[in-house]
């Protein structure tokens, strides 16, 4: 049996998710609430119409779900103050590499004074435990190797997004070093693929856009079609963040460090080859080159996540063409009208029972 999520654990915890209206802080928080946690969520308005966050009705179940502004640190403090959290996962980002060039500024007073933010009203708060910061698998120094970064090589980032996150890194750590340790707050930082599931309207991204074309009946245009990616569903991710905050909470101090979770070995694919899958599955979609010009973006990218597996039993359940099918099943049944959040409950409790 592959290790995973402990519904017991999580049955009664108070627990608060920034980013709740996103796509993948969405499904984290309806994971939770399917295992009885009180959660609480604290954001800004859902990234796109539609989203996730209203197809599912993520808020159906919740405590609070407070709608707000991560670089306001009286909200933050208060929605802390409120939600009286043993346990904390921040999500709240701006999460796109192009955006960040058109949006430098606010893409690190996101990433980065968002994070301070969190970490200070996550200090002037009594009762926490522990706190997940979600990162990214760019925030290492990329040097187009062919093996997986591990979490002890550099951080870097050449555009905006990727700094910022490299940056959250080093905060979080200073934060972790300085106060929260002390306090008896165990901080750790994780750091995923490129995730794909249902419920991502997100702009700039592969499997949204594919799917607006399919929807639109047009022609799909590709960036940079050998571009290799570290594809994985957001359930992957998803799983080792409840996971690694679990050993957080009862084991302390051992488990404050970076984590990866990423895909298994063999589903770094390139661009090229997930939209040919996809074509092969449906009829009458087409795609096209995208020559540019385009804002860099690096060619390669892969993660090492065997620390992960051997400390605490975390590894992927679905590769990526079962990945690909469920993302494509859920957007064809939110087409259809039926109900998602049925649905992505149904894909938790597959992806829970999946033994690999």
């Amino acid at each position: 049996m592959i290790a995973g999520p402990n519904p017991a654990f999580w049955r009664g915890k108070r627990v608060l998710v920034t980013g709740h209206t996103g796509f993948k802080g969405g499904w984290l928080t309806i994971w939770l609430n399917s295992m009885g946690a009180e959660t609480h969520g604290f954001a800004l308005s859902p990234p796109s119409e539609p989203s996730l966050f209203q197809a599912a009705t993520v808020a159906n179940g919740m405590t609070i779900s407070t709608i707000g502004d991560i670089r306001d640190p009286a909200l933050v403090k208060d929605a802390l103050a409120r939600a009286r959290p043993e346990v904390v996962f921040h999500l709240a980002a701006q999460p796109l590499v192009r955006s960040s060039y058109d949006r430098p500024v606010d893409t690190f007073e996101i990433n980065v004074m968002g994070l301070v933010h969190v970490l200070e009203a996550v200090r002037a708060t009594s009762g926490i435990k522990a706190l997940v910061n979600v990162t990214t698998d760019k925030c290492y120094e990329n040097k187009e190797w062919s093996w997986g970064y591990r979490e002890h090589d550099p951080l870097g980032g050449s555009d905006p997004y990727s700094s910022s996150k490299a940056c959250a890194e080093l905060v979080t750590a200073a934060y972790r070093r300085s106060y929260l340790g002390r306090a008896g707050v165990s901080v750790a930082t994780a750091r995923a693929g490129n995730v794909i599931g249902g419920g991502d309207w997100a702009t700039d991204r592969l499997l949204p856009d594919v799917f607006r074309a399919l929807d639109a009946h047009t022609t799909l245009s590709i960036r940079s079609p050998e571009a290799t990616r570290p594809w994985q569903h957001v359930l992957e991710p998803v799983s080792g963040y409840l996971m690694l905050a679990e050993r957080l909470h009862t084991e302390g101090e051992a488990f404050a460090e970076s984590w990866n979770f990423g895909p298994a070995e063999g589903d770094e694919r390139t661009v090229r080859w997930i939209v040919e899958h996809l074509v092969s599955q449906r009829t009458g979609m087409a795609w096209d080159l995208d020559a540019g010009p385009h804002p860099h973006e690096m060619h390669s990218l892969k993660l090492d996540s065997s620390k992960a597996r051997a400390r605490l039993g975390w590894r992927p359940r679905w590769r990526l063409a079962t990945a690909l099918g469920k993302t494509s099943e859920w957007h064809d049944a939110w087409r259809a009208g039926h109900d998602m959040r049925a649905l992505t409950l149904t894909q938790i409790d597959e992806y829970s029972r999946h033994d690999g």
